[in-house]
């Protein structure tokens, strides 16, 4: 029977008569009845509805719907319902399900076993490594060949068959199969692996044959000592014959080689066979030890192709996701009355956490707001995302300032996750009066810049939020004369580091806007990123940065 390659059921009734069901719904029912999925009249030993499977996030589990004669799960009655893993077997009335899954199948068929083989290595086995077949210097099919260590018509033959297959791009799961095949070709073997090691777990990605036993010496020989292992013929030898490993699976020789490039053992690649016929020999393991070395540049190759591509994907999903978080800014300051209105976020990457607004509001007033949400990148971006939208829809309410962010900070605690946290202050002010309120939760105090270039700061205010879900915030008073500026600005501002590491500082800030007395809203934010960049000078900058000004002229 060819082994399903989509998630599937495969079906063994009494007769021996086999099929495969593919798991294409999320739900199937086994039983006596027509109304079944997989329907058994002729059943006797099953009842009208005997059996359930179906998946839940991504997992299936199978449950017994209280038949009469039970249903065997590995061999066992089912009790309770039980996730499914590939090769489970379910046995209902005369009936017997397999279910498979292909992403876990060939994990589940190799086992790795321990197995004290390294001590047992008689006269009937050989060990080489790629540095004694092609030198430490790199490798390569005709710099093998060259050696004279490689011999016979069929074996260079294979190495060119191996050069001229591999020298294409190939999808990595495509690229594994056709060298696992390949080197089985080229030995003659009964069943093979080829797995790849990853963060120091095994993954099989190419197999053939069923039951493979592998012994964890060889596996972890090859891996860790970078050699090639060839058994000639376990049977021949009395010690090796002891071997559990190899005399349960009537394995009569087997070659073992590193998936290896110059510097990385990558995996492996194990064959073994129980033809009594031919045995494997020394210039089979030299023939699969530089195929292995060929085979593991061209995976390494692949892989580099595939993460380049994932990356332009990404890099592009970025950008798409930094224009839409462009748009949730405001685009222009908005002209109101005698306020002069400016404002400015630049991520420290494509996208960031920062976020400013300006909220036109009844009665000549403006909100003003500024946020910052902890971290950087998308992580972040989502979150200022989301609490754009929840300033925007509590906007209709901003009468008390101190109930707005009150009512805020309960709406972002409710998702907030708890290794993160907002930085937020809002002000509304009277385009004509120049009075505003306030109400901060734990943001960098603003300042107001006055026509005589000092400055005030203000320092109300209440903790972060997203922390204390039932925090009662307190609004506060200010006002701006005529030729007075309110400065609103993030950390990325006063923490801004340098190249020798001392950070801008609220000090030199400070400085700054005293320098800005008299100038435009659009002109004072200038003159700050300039004032950043001259301090910052070819030093990347770790921080998302806004500014925000409003000056009553």
């Amino acid at each position: 029977m060819v082994t399903p390659t989509s998630l599937s059921l495969i079906i063994t009734l009494q007769d021996g008569t086999r099929r495969i069901y593919p798991l294409t719904s999320s739900r199937v029912t086994l039983g006596r009845a027509a109304d079944n999925d997989l329907a058994y009249p002729e059943d006797s030993v099953l009842s009208r509805r005997h059996l359930l499977i179906e998946r839940e996030e991504g997992e299936w589990y199978a449950s017994d719907l209280g038949s009469k004669n039970g249903t065997l799960y590995n061999g066992e009655r089912l009790t309770k319902r039980t996730r499914l893993v590939s090769g489970d077997r379910l046995n209902a009335g005369r009936v017997t399900l397999q279910y498979h899954d292909p992403s876990h199948a060939m994990e589940q068929t190799v086992m790795f076993v321990h197995d004290d083989f390294e001590s047992t290595m008689g006269g009937h086995s050989v060990v080489t490594t790629l540095d004694r077949l092609v030198g430490s210097s790199g490798s390569s099919i005709e710099q093998a060949l060259s050696t004279g260590m490689i011999t016979g018509a069929s074996r260079i033959q294979a190495l060119m068959e191996a050069g001229r297959e591999l020298a294409g791009h190939r999808p990595l799961a495509e690229l594994f199969e056709v060298i696992l095949d390949l080197a089985m070709k080229s030995v003659g073997g009964r069943r093979g692996m080829l797995a790849t090691s990853e963060d120091g777990r095994l993954t099989v990605r190419a197999l053939r044959g069923e039951g493979l036993r592998v012994s964890e010496t060889v596996r972890d020989r090859v891996l860790n000592q970078r050699a090639s292992l060839l058994v000639d013929d376990a049977r021949a030898d009395e010690s090796l014959r002891a071997s559990s490993t190899l005399a349960g699976q009537e394995v009569k020789s087997l070659i073992a080689v590193p998936l290896q490039t110059k510097d990385d053992v990558i995996g492996l690649i194990y064959i073994d066979s129980n033809d009594l016929r031919r045995t494997f020999t020394a210039e089979d393991l030299n023939m699969l030890t530089v195929m292995a070395n060929v085979a593991a540049i061209h995976i390494e190759h692949a892989r580099l192709i595939e993460v380049e591509q994932t990356e332009r994907v990404l890099s592009k999903e970025i950008e798409q996701a930094a224009e839409i978080q462009r748009n949730l800014l405001p685009r222009e300051a908005p002209k109101m009355g005698a306020l002069d209105v400016a404002g400015v976020s630049i991520p420290c990457r494509s996208v960031g956490g920062d976020y400013f607004d300006f909220l036109r509001l009844a009665g000549n007033r403006l909100g003003v707001i500024v946020g910052d949400v902890a971290g950087k990148g998308m992580s972040a971006a989502l979150l200022m995302s989301s609490l754009q939208a929840r300033v925007q829809v509590l906007s209709e309410d901003t009468e008390d300032v101190a109930q707005f962010l009150t009512r805020l900070n309960r709406s972002v605690s409710s998702t907030c996750p708890e290794n993160r946290f907002i930085t937020f202050f809002i002000a509304v002010l009277d385009s004509v009066t120049g009075d505003f309120t306030y109400a901060n939760a734990g943001h960098n105090p603003p300042y107001i810049l006055r026509s005589d270039g000092s400055l005030e700061s203000l320092t109300g205010g209440g903790p972060v939020m997203g922390v204390l879900k039932h925090m009662q915030y307190e609004s506060f008073r200010g006002s701006l004369e005529h030729g007075d500026m309110l400065v609103l600005y993030s950390d990325g501002a006063t923490e801004a580091v340098a190249c020798d590491g001392e950070e801008f500082g609220e000090s030199r800030f400070e400085e700054a806007l005293k320098q800005a007395a008299g100038l435009s809203a659009d002109e004072v934010l200038g003159l700050l990123q300039q004032r950043l960049e001259q301090f910052m000078g070819i030093a990347a900058s770790h921080d998302d940065l806004t500014l925000v000004a409003v000056r009553r002229v």
